[in-house]
């Protein structure tokens, strides 16, 4: 999933180009290029499918020419995420109704790709044989409060796989209190976005749970895969529901799951996110640029790799980040007030 706006981490993302194409790490890939190369042995190239709003069309073939042209889906539209899967669901099934499907948002940091590969592996496993909807949960490491939470029943584990539970609850971004009541319990997972299923079992339960969503979907079968397809998309994609896959889906189904997982995830929503996950230096600076230099300055993210000297001394806890334009100086902890001041 490709198609959001994703302009927290300002002033690197912007409407015209969101975070996920953004090479945020400075590692010369973007986000969207490390989510396709964690799949590396798990999926071929082929069966690789994003889905993606209009306007982002090009850069998206630009960043993966790997990848079919045609399995580049394009949405005329922001409908959230049920939509968008439902989309992509049907596509697969109509080229292949065994397939056994992972979705994943494409704008998120995973630190150990290794044990993300064995996790989603054998979830793949798990789903090929039953008719569950898998997804999954990061144990948490602090009282986040950006994220949604997933309840867990730890009592038992599912007789096909130790590592895999049925879901009691999933909980909405808490408040401080509620999640640090929800750190010190060891059933509660944060929420990824990241879910793994055959497509029978979605379309299925696309059937149950979100009837008009599935009409449309389900109405065309005889274009997907043909010229006519991105026009009848662009009539009938705004008919659909703005409506989460949670809500359509993922809290009323009955064979859910989740598999607790630990492989350094984060969605990279805040820079206090991406200092969290970055190196560091001796004295906490994550220095993001070939050419910073850093003087008595501790815990600051600096995000400058667009050629200039940089220098910075005697900072604690700041951000420091240029993109084209803009320069950005701020407090970590006021970094939810930068759209205030700068526009977006």
């Amino acid at each position: 999933m490709a198609g959001g706006i994703g302009s927290r981490i300002w002033p690197l993302s912007t409407t015209g180009k969101p975070k996920q194409f953004i090479d945020i790490l400075g590692v010369g890939r973007s986000l969207l290029q490390l989510t396709y190369d964690r799949f590396a042995g798990i999926c071929p190239n082929e069966n690789i499918w994003v889905v993606t709003n209009r306007d982002y069309a090009q850069i998206v073939r630009e960043q993966l020419p790997e990848i079919p042209a045609e399995n580049v889906l394009l949405e005329p539209c922001r409908r959230n995420t049920a939509p968008c899967i439902a989309y992509v669901s049907w596509r697969i099934k109509a080229k292949n109704p065994k397939a056994n499907v992972v979705v994943t948002p494409s704008d998120a940091l995973v630190m150990d790709t290794a044990e993300f590969r064995r996790v989603v592996t054998q979830c793949l496993k798990f789903t090929g044989e039953t008719d569950a909807i898998v997804t999954l949960g990061m144990k948490p490491n602090r009282p986040e409060t950006a994220y949604g939470y997933i309840q867990a029943d730890l009592s038992s584990s599912s007789p096909r796989n130790k590592e895999i539970f049925r879901i009691d609850m999933f909980r909405e971004k808490p408040d401080l209190e509620t999640a640090e009541k929800y750190i010190r319990q060891n059933n509660f997972f944060w929420n990824a976005g990241i879910f793994i299923w055959s497509v029978s079992t979605i379309v299925n339960a696309f059937r149950v749970y979100s009837p008009a969503i599935s009409k449309v979907f389900e109405g065309l079968l005889n274009v997907y895969g043909t010229e006519k397809e991105q026009e009848t998309i662009d009539a009938r994609y705004p008919e659909c529901e703005n409506i989460s896959v949670d809500y359509a889906i993922m809290e009323k189904a009955e064979e859910i799951f989740v598999c607790p997982a630990n492989f350094g995830w984060t969605d990279l929503g805040s820079w206090s996110s991406l200092l969290m996950h970055t190196r560091h230096d001796l004295y906490g600076n994550s220095l993001i640029g070939d050419n910073i230099s850093v003087y008595d300055s501790h815990n600051c993210i600096i995000h400058t790799t667009q050629e200039k000297k940089v220098v910075v001394q005697g900072l604690d806890n700041y951000i420091v980040a240029e993109k084209d334009d803009s320069l950005l100086v701020c407090k970590l902890s006021e970094e939810q007030r930068i759209r205030q001041f700068s526009g977006d």
